[in-house]
């Protein structure tokens, strides 16, 4: 063999070699690249997460924010008619004082009056620091069925009183905004 063919034998050993060194780092090149992709594509995917987890955050606490003023609001609610059951079954001795108080006033008896005058003043001004409070309807109101109960109509003694109240029967109350018992009137037809 010949010096020149050794010399070119050595360089095309040489450049596989280098070729070879050359595809080794490019593979590795390549390798990385996928890698930091992987890396990215999980960094990604965490940011993605973690946004998910704030919204579900975010949403389970504004949930938690409405069950509490529902229930907040639900509570006052109950307080403010808590004792309805109570109050309304308490309405018809009202009513019979009223009648008691009529009757009496008939009478001679005028410290009787005064006493029973007395129990009853009590016991309505108690009912009323609970909230209850006497509907103002009189004979000549015009009759609202949304508030009034109607129990009978009869003909009206004159055009004026045509469509309104002409007697009250029993009287209604409220306890707070809301009306516990309707007012029982007469209409005039």
């Amino acid at each position: 063999m010949s010096k020149k063919s050794k010399v070119q034998e050595m360089e095309e050993e040489i450049d596989k070699e280098q070729s070879v060194n050359e595809t080794e780092l490019k593979t590795d090149k390549v390798n990385e690249g996928v890698e930091d992709k992987d890396e990215i594509s999980v960094e990604d995917q965490l940011k993605e997460d973690l946004a998910k987890e704030k919204d579900k955050f975010l949403r389970l606490f504004a949930e938690f924010e409405n069950f509490k003023k529902r229930t907040s609001k639900e509570r006052m609610e109950l307080f403010k008619t808590a004792g309805q059951d109570v109050i309304v079954s308490m309405l018809p001795i009202l009513d019979d004082f009223d009648r008691a108080l009529k009757e009496i006033s008939k009478s001679e008896d005028n410290e009787l009056f005064k006493g029973v005058g007395l129990i009853s003043n009590k016991f309505r001004e108690t009912l009323k620091n609970k909230g209850l409070a006497e509907m103002e309807v009189g004979a000549g109101d015009v009759f609202d069925a949304e508030i009034h109960d109607a129990v009978t109509q009869i003909p009206a003694p004159n055009k004026k009183l045509k469509g309104k109240i002409i007697d009250v029967i029993e009287k209604g109350f409220t306890l707070g905004d809301k009306i516990i018992r309707h007012p029982k009137v007469v209409v005039g037809n």
